[in-house]
Order: structure tokens, then C-alpha cells, then sequence
């Protein structure tokens, strides 16, 4: 239990120091036409914002904490796997001791539209895979990168936004982030 509190520690400084040393240069975007939607439905004017917006750099540092961790539909916990939504609203309630949904639609509802070119690690990216609006989602990393718990292959990974398969599918970015 010692070692492995110690392992968490050292991997999210390290973390912490690559995420830091990466921010000062700008994130090449994906080229991508697909531009921001607001998902269907009622959508509300309060949204869920983190209160602290370092929050957002403990996801990015969080989430990559949790790379190779099994993936299972419904998952809410790295323990018994994770799915999408469940990584995404379980690091949120790590970080910020808020709860999101455990559902990606239902997350992007709740969460602010933030265009492409203003994507901050930290911000929500939110795909089209299963025929449906905002039915996969991940976590923004910097540099056209994200986290996220696919069913494919079975764990978590990082992904390129302007991959083939993603930038295709892609349905737009929120962010947790109040607006400034």
C-alpha cells in the first residue's frame, strides 16, 4: 500500500513536470470541419464549472494516472474497470469532490461548448461512435492528444484528435472551466 501511494506520488510529479514543460508551446489542432454543437435537448445556462481551474491540469495529470487501466461498460472505478464517462466523472469527483453524470450526453448537456482552436488541457472532447450524438468521450491533454476508455482493445489509452477514425467522428469539446 506504501509503495504503491510512493509509485502514485513520484508518477504524478513526473507527470506534472512533462504537463507543465508541455504547456508553454502551443497544441498543433487537428484539421477537422467539424465544428462545435450543442447537444440536443434542453441545454441549461449552469453549467457544471470545477471552482479551482488548476482542476483542470489535475484531470489531465489524473487521467494518465489511470493509462492501461481495464476498460468495463459501466465502469465508475479503476478498480473494477471504467468506461468513458465513468473515467471522465470519476476523475472529476476526485479532483474537484463534485459529481458529473456517469453518462457522455447527459455530461455534454451539462457542461459549457468550447470551440477547437480554444481546446485547454483539461476540456472535454466528445465523438459520434455509436450512430449517436456525444456517444464517446475523453479527456483533452494538450497537443491534439486525449485520454480515454475505449472498448476496443480494453484500456485506457491516449489517442490523436486528428487520427482517421476520431477526427471523423468527432462531435465537439466542452469545458469545465467557467467562461472568461
Amino acid at each position: 500500500m506504501v509503495v504503491r501511494k510512493l509509485l502514485h506520488a513520484l508518477t504524478a510529479s513526473t507527470i506534472a513536470a512533462l504537463v507543465a514543460a508541455c504547456s508553454s508551446v502551443p497544441a498543433p489542432r487537428p484539421e477537422t470541419s467539424a465544428a462545435p454543437r450543442i447537444p440536443s435537448g434542453p441545454v441549461s445556462a449552469d453549467y457544471f464549472v470545477l471552482e479551482d481551474p488548476e482542476h483542470s491540469r489535475e484531470m489531465v495529470i489524473f487521467a494518465l494516472g489511470l493509462l492501461d487501466t481495464g476498460y468495463r461498460f459501466g465502469g465508475r472505478n479503476p478498480d473494477a474497470g471504467l468506461d468513458c464517462s465513468g473515467m471522465v466523472s470519476y476523475i472529476v469527483e476526485q479532483v474537484s469532490g463534485r459529481r458529473l453524470p456517469h453518462n457522455a450526453a447527459q455530461i455534454a448537456d451539462r457542461t459549457r461548448p468550447v470551440s477547437l482552436a480554444l481546446l485547454q488541457p483539461g476540456d472535454l472532447v466528445f465523438f459520434n461512435t455509436m450512430n449517436r450524438p456525444y456517444s464517446h468521450m475523453g479527456i483533452y491533454m494538450g497537443e491534439g492528444r486525449f485520454v480515454h476508455a475505449p472498448s476496443s482493445r480494453g484500456r485506457v489509452r491516449v489517442e490523436r484528435l486528428d487520427s482517421p477514425y476520431f477526427r471523423s467522428r468527432f462531435d465537439g469539446a466542452r469545458t469545465l472551466l467557467a467562461d472568461s
